[in-house]
């Protein structure tokens, strides 16, 4: 038996929220660590915190990236 079109809908919509709050922990999450490096490196000139500030700095853009497209896909329904 097929679903309803409304529950099927319903479904996506459940799906997207929890997409979108993931992302946002995983974002919080990656800032804290990038935030936290940052500081290391220029409070206490540790250059393998830098190191790993840049890491994080390129894992959020990849997160803002996702994000976006989720944003976007969200916006032509």
């Amino acid at each position: 038996m097929i679903p309803p079109i409304t529950t099927v809908f319903s479904i996506k919509l459940i799906l997207n929220y929890h997409l979108i709050v993931e992302l946002i922990e995983k974002v919080n999450a990656e800032f804290e660590a990038f935030s936290a490096e940052a500081n290391q490196q220029s409070e206490k000139g540790n250059k393998a915190a830098g190191t790993r500030a840049r890491k994080s700095a390129l894992e959020l853009s990849k997160l803002f990236k996702d994000s976006r497209k989720v944003s976007v896909e969200e916006s032509k329904k």
